[in-house]
C-alpha cells in the first residue's frame, strides 16, 4: 500500500497553486507534516510562521497543513483573509478537501481546495498588474521539496 505522499502528485498540486494565484494577488502553500498534531490548527500557525508567509504584501496568503500520520489537515491565512472573507470561506474550502480525502484521492482534493480558495480569494483580493510570486508554489514535506 502506498504512502500518503506516494499517493501525491506535487506537480498537479503546485500547478493548481500558481493557476489560482494568476487569478488574485493571494498565495499558497501546501505543507506535509508527517509527526503526530494534536491540534492541526495550532501546527499550521507555527508552519506558517517558519516559511514566513505572514510576510505577503497584502497579508493573504493560505497554508494548507496535511498530517497524514493523524489523519487531519488545517488550512490556516492570514488576518486580511480573515478580515474580508470570514468563516465561510474557511467552510468551503474545508468541505472541498473532505470529500475527495475520504476517498482516498489526495492529490483530487488538494487541487479542488486550492480552485475553490484561489475563486474565492479572486473576489476580495483580484490580481493587480504589479503582482509578483512572492512564495515558492513547491509542495513542502517536512522541510524539503518533494
Amino acid at each position: 500500500m502506498k504512502t500518503f505522499v506516494e499517493q501525491l502528485d506535487p506537480k498537479r498540486i503546485e500547478d493548481a497553486i500558481a493557476t489560482a494565484e494568476r487569478q488574485t494577488s493571494g498565495e499558497f502553500r501546501v505543507v506535509i507534516h508527517h509527526e503526530i498534531v494534536a491540534d492541526p490548527v495550532i501546527t499550521a500557525r507555527e508552519e506558517f510562521a517558519r516559511l514566513e508567509m505572514h510576510r505577503t504584501r497584502e497579508r493573504n496568503a493560505v497554508l494548507i497543513l496535511i498530517a497524514p500520520e493523524s489523519r487531519k489537515f488545517a488550512i490556516f491565512g492570514d488576518e486580511a483573509i480573515h478580515a474580508k472573507c470570514g468563516q465561510p470561506f474557511w467552510d468551503e474550502v474545508t468541505a472541498a478537501m473532505t470529500s475527495h480525502f475520504r476517498e482516498g484521492k489526495f492529490t483530487e482534493g488538494l487541487v479542488h481546495a486550492i480552485e475553490r480558495a484561489g475563486c474565492l480569494l479572486a473576489k476580495h483580493f483580484p490580481r493587480q498588474p504589479d503582482d509578483k510570486n512572492e512564495l515558492p508554489d513547491n509542495v513542502v514535506d517536512r522541510g524539503t521539496v518533494i
